[in-house]
């Protein structure tokens, strides 16, 4: 299943993504999914005739996975750790699919990241790797988008990753998903850059899970990120990024000026 969250002429909403015959639908839903019970309004509403957002607005936090593919370690200079290297973004990262990344001033190398994202539907702490599938709502396509020159200029994350629209996510969340081998892409105005698969993550979903929640409670809504596959590159005011996750879709955002 597919559920999106979306605009039209009123307040965001959420759906369920379908076809009707040869039409593309949203079948809207009655309240957050993630809070209440799964229920259809009986309404129709034409793809194309609203706006995809940001399919989850993370409430708490969104935790991500640094050099989780081996080849992207290497071309940051670095090997993989010996442990998930966990940092986070602010939920005011996220914006949604066609919404703007803001180039910030104080950058001149801000890079895209495309990566799978797991969105977590109970509270949980101590996890298995066999619980952890348990826990998780669904999948959506994530772009952690990083101020590089900045990341090396702070020693530590938390700005360079942290601007406001910094973290990308959509088109919706996937609720039927198997995250194990599946094909990621990143395309810079057109031209393929990044292009790996997720079964090439040093550790997995389920591993990661558990190392998060041995020393943190995950929350419902709570996002998290699992890593970037080489071809991490600059991107530029007038630019279009674009993710790709084979099952999942394809994210894409602009490059602007932050004014």
């Amino acid at each position: 299943m597919r559920v999106a969250r979306f605009a039209g002429d009123d307040d965001p909403r959420f759906g369920v993504v379908g076809n009707d015959g040869d039409t593309p639908i949203v079948a809207p839903l009655k309240g957050d999914p993630l809070y209440a019970p799964l229920e259809l309004t009986g309404e129709k509403l034409p793809l194309e005739d609203v706006r995809l957002l940001a399919p989850v607005i993370p409430r708490s936090k969104v935790v991500c996975v640094g050099k989780n593919y081996v080849a992207h370690a290497a071309e940051m200079g670095g090997q993989v750790p010996e442990e998930p290297l966990i940092f986070l973004k602010p939920n005011t990262s996220v914006i949604g699919p066609g919404e703007p990344i803001f180039h910030p001033r104080q950058s001149q190398n801000v890079h895209f990241e495309g990566e799978l994202a797991v969105v977590i539907g109970r509270i949980c702490r101590n996890l298995t790797p066999e619980d952890a599938p348990k826990v998780i709502y669904g999948y959506t396509v994530a772009n952690d988008v990083t101020a590089r020159d900045l990341q090396a200029k702070d020693g530590q994350w938390a700005r360079a990753k942290g601007f406001d629209t910094f973290c990308p996510l959509g088109p919706w969340i996937e609720t039927d998903f198997d995250p194990s081998d599946v094909r990621v892409r990143t395309t810079l105005n057109g031209e393929v850059r990044q292009d790996g698969r997720t079964s090439d993550m040093v550790f997995d979903v389920p591993a990661i899970l558990q190392y998060v929640t041995s020393f943190m409670t995950l929350l419902p809504g709570d996002v998290v990120l699992t890593g970037t596959p080489e071809g991490v590159g600059r991107m530029r005011p007038g630019d279009h990024v674009a993710v790709t996750i084979d099952g999942l879709g394809t994210l894409t955002n602009p490059v602007v000026d932050d004014e």
